[in-house]
């Protein structure tokens, strides 16, 4: 199973920090990851989580002004973000960020279940 083409698998996650070298070092002693850091231009860097030679998430900097959003982000892949999305609000869930693209990487959008949990949902380009 490829958790990046398989409709409801968990396929990435990221983790909102304001010290992504506190936090690599942390998740490497405790879980072995190693970290890569990738320009994403215009003065963003990206910072993936690796699993030997596996991508299965990232670091995203934010600075003290944002701590709100520290924390963990999970998400899963469907096969049509907007429908899901709908599916979401019809079942009493709430859209907290309609579907946008990312080039290169797919359609995202993030939801909030009934009891208030967050997650993003996914579309792989090329999927």
């Amino acid at each position: 199973m490829n958790p990046m083409t398989t409709h409801g698998a968990s396929s990435w996650i990221e983790l909102n920090t304001k010290d992504v070298a506190d936090a690599s070092r942390f998740y490497g002693e405790v879980l072995g990851w190693t970290v890569e850091a990738m320009d994403m231009g215009g003065g963003m860097t990206y910072h993936l989580i690796k699993v030997g030679d596996q991508s299965i998430g990232g670091f995203v900097p934010n600075d003290a002004a944002e701590a709100s959003v520290n924390g963990w982000a999970i998400y899963i892949t469907v096969d049509n973000v907007d429908d899901t999305l709908a599916r979401a609000k019809a079942q009493g869930g709430q859209v907290l960020q309609d579907g946008f693209d990312v080039p290169t990487v797919g359609r995202i959008g993030r939801l909030k279940d009934p009891a208030g949990n967050a997650l993003f949902v996914i579309t792989y380009e090329g999927n």
